[in-house]
């Protein structure tokens, strides 16, 4: 049943040689790994207002220049990570550029951060987008929980299913907003153009306004660069571009720059010239298209799409998290099995892991994730800044030609992330104060995993300087049997094929009457098999029959001869059935497993209904 359930959400296994037509076109690539950066114009323009509110409206005409240098910024990430995909066309974006040129600690840091912030990604967007909705229908308020998980569980779905068909579906979606946008900065250009919207809305540009510090306009570029979000993802997932992956990654890269640059200065520019000053109930970009279009369809179209990509930009972070997953698998600082590809050839185990922990993240804040978009944007600016900063030293190193440009552009991209880094610390520190707790302890867990890995190897590995080991003289096997069955009586069978020079029923009853009647039964049913009978006044099973095997392992020991627990074990016709039983043997297996030289082998006993 299971199985069918799983092929209904998942669909059949593709095989391996399938795996090229699991990659994305241009078109789809920007749709889905576009869609957290090309959300944040919901949201980017308004935190810049925010900041300004502080003073007055009349602060408001500073958004155009902090517009412009986010939009510089903007060109030295783009222009900087188009850089890293030709010269790391495997993908890893900042963690493979800082590994390999600062060194495996900062590596570490920027692919930490990274990891936590697709999963902040994941539970902001989808909160983000739950809001929109219940806003629109208040009734459903008392649900965001739910209806923010069940909206994970359909993306996490999605993804499972494979890159191309995920892409298909919320291509659509991403598309429409962008649609919706240059519909509402057209309109809202033409208007003003034709002299509909009055002149006194605004501030004109250059107006004094008392109080504004160089310290207030970092804060708000900080804030408005809350946008630039996602803009590394395409350099981490070019893996999952169809051939020439580089150029194809490149050129989507490129697109969504311009797009991005394109939505964000039209919604600052909108949001100036008519006045639109933030309020706790209308977001800027609902304000503007009530202002331009009224409260008809087009508006409604407007806000349907942002709530739309705003739940859809968490699939940047399906993308991206399992490729940058595999990245830290292959160097042995996550576990192996990120690298495993699912049925649908994606990593399903990334993908599964990425849904399981938004989801507690949605949980543990009940789906108001707001007060975690500081911390999100700084996750990515610290690796904003240590990928340029690796490519500085990789120009300075290596010096191809160009490289001064190409230095140049990474210096500049470096400086502003670190500056927009530091003043989210400075400004906004009970928000951001959490990655220097965190980033700590991540990376001290991934050198336990690395150490680990290594410590194992060094054990599997055969080496020539070690003494090969003592030859097994012998085989003693030990049976625990809890009755008179054919369970047993299928396990004693396969323990004398094996030839054992001694094989010992071992019987732990709980009262003394039943060791006397136990062994009259088992004169009767193989009186030629040595029964040991432990008496266990407390009712332990576990306890005596380890403490025997570690006897009869000691003595075993000082001959070479080797340790056999035979455990017999009945399967249920019905999966549903094991819990209806004690699961004895599986205690004794799990128990007995960290046991030395001592060998496990379960013989079971297939019930037929």
């Amino acid at each position: 049943m299971m199985s069918s359930v799983k092929r209904f959400l998942i669909g059949r296994p593709l095989k391996s040689d399938q795996l090229g037509d699991q990659k994305l076109n241009k078109t789809k690539a920007l749709a889905i790994l576009s869609s957290d950066a090309l959300s944040s114009v919901a949201y980017g323009p308004e935190q810049i207002l925010l900041v300004l509110v502080t003073l007055s409206a009349a602060a408001f005409w500073y958004s155009i220049p902090i517009a412009a240098g986010v939009l510089v910024l903007l060109l030295a990430l783009i222009l900087s990570y188009r850089q890293i995909i030709y010269a790391y066309p495997h993908g890893g974006g900042a963690y493979v550029v800082s590994k390999e040129n600062l060194g495996k600690y900062p590596g570490l840091v920027a692919g930490g951060s990274l990891l936590v912030d697709y999963i902040l990604t994941v539970a902001v967007s989808v909160s983000a987008g739950t809001d929109a909705i219940t806003s629109a229908f208040p009734s459903l308020h008392p649900y965001n929980v739910l209806i923010a998980i069940f909206f994970v569980l359909i993306i996490t779905t999605l993804n499972l299913r494979g890159v191309t068909e995920s892409a298909s579906f919320l291509a659509y979606p991403v598309y429409l907003f962008v649609l919706a946008l240059f519909v509402l900065i057209g309109l809202g250009v033409f208007r003003i153009l034709s002299g509909s919207v009055p002149a006194d809305l605004h501030t004109p540009i250059g107006t004094p306004v008392a109080g504004i510090s160089l310290f207030l306009l970092l804060r708000a570029f900080s804030s408005g660069s809350s946008a630039l979000t996602g803009v590394e993802a395409i350099s981490n997932a070019i893996p999952n571009f169809k051939a020439p992956a580089p150029n194809n990654a490149a050129k989507t890269l490129a697109a969504m720059g311009t797009l991005l640059a394109v939505l964000f200065t039209g919604i600052v520019f909108m949001a100036y010239y008519y006045g639109v000053t933030p309020r706790e109930d209308a977001t800027v970009v609902s304000i503007i298209a009530e202002q331009v279009f009224g409260r008809n369809f087009m508006y409604y179209f407007v806000q349907g799409t942002t709530a739309l990509i705003l739940v859809l930009a968490a699939n940047t972070g399906y993308s991206a998290f399992p490729l940058l997953a595999v990245n830290l698998a292959k160097d042995k600082f996550i576990p192996r099995m990120f690298t495993v590809r699912g049925d649908r050839l994606g990593y399903s185990n990334g993908i599964l892991i990425l849904g399981l922990l938004s989801i507690l993240l949605i949980i543990a804040f009940e789906g108001r994730t707001e007060h975690l978009i500081p911390l999100y944007a700084v996750g990515v600016f610290i690796p904003f800044t240590l990928s340029q900063s690796g490519m500085m030293i990789k120009w300075i190193r290596q010096k191809p030609q160009g490289w001064v440009t190409k230095f140049i552009i990474n210096t500049m991209g470096a400086l502003i992330s670190f500056i927009v880094t530091i003043m989210f610390f400075l400004t906004k520190f009970p928000q951001v104060w959490p990655v220097l707790v965190f980033l700590p302890l991540i990376i001290l867990l991934f050198h336990r995993i690395h150490k680990h890995y290594e410590a194992v190897a060094d054990q599997l590995r055969i080496s020539t300087c070690e003494e090969p080991p003592l030859a097994i003289e012998g085989n003693i096997i030990i049976l625990p049997v809890a009755g008179i069955t054919h369970v047993v009586e299928n396990s004693l069978r396969y323990a004398k094929s094996l030839g054992a020079e001694q094989i010992i029923a071992v019987h732990v009853p709980f009262e003394r009457e039943d060791d006397v009647i136990f062994e009259e039964k088992w004169k009767n049913f193989h009186p030629e098999v040595r029964l040991v009978t432990l008496y266990s006044p407390y009712r332990s099973i576990i306890q005596p029959l380890t403490k025997f095997i570690d006897t009869v392992q000691r003595k075993a020991g000082e001959s070479n001869y080797q340790v056999t627990v035979v455990v017999p074990q009945f399967i249920p016709k019905k999966g549903w059935h094991n819990i209806l039983h004690n699961q004895s043997s599986l205690l004794l297996r799990a128990h007995l497993l960290y046991r030395r030289n001592v060998i496990i082998t379960t013989v079971p006993y297939h019930l037929k209904k």
